[in-house]
């Protein structure tokens, strides 16, 4: 069974990159739109609570069953400036987004976090 790879990437500065493999095929547009549906809620969240991201990188891995894709797993790591957050405080604000991603509340595929702060 195939793996689906994106890569999405923001940093303070302005820059934002969501990227997969040269060819991206639906599979991977769909962990994408999964992956950027969470960070900008994430980042949403964090700069309603104080906190400032300088950089957030998430490599998603979206994997499929025989008809459907089952899975996607979200790896975003972030760095922050500034006020010190917890890890508590981080795991908060990821679970908070997830929450409120209307994507991720639109379909029946498991979705799984695995946040860390860089």
């Amino acid at each position: 069974m195939s793996e689906h790879r994106a890569n999405v990437q923001w940093k303070r500065s302005g820059e934002f990159r969501a990227a997969g493999a040269p060819g991206v095929d639906p599979e991977q547009a769909f962990v994408v739109s999964l992956s950027a549906c969470h960070m900008l809620w994430f980042l949403h969240l964090a700069c309603r609570a104080g906190f400032v991201v300088d950089a957030y990188q998430d490599d998603a891995l979206g994997t499929p069953d025989k008809t459907w894709m089952s899975r996607v797993t979200l790896r975003p790591r972030v760095t922050y400036s500034g006020k010190t957050l917890t890890e508590e405080e981080h795991q908060a604000l990821h679970h908070k987004a997830h929450e409120r991603c209307f994507i991720a509340n639109s379909v029946k595929t498991e979705i799984l976090l695995e946040p860390a702060i860089a």
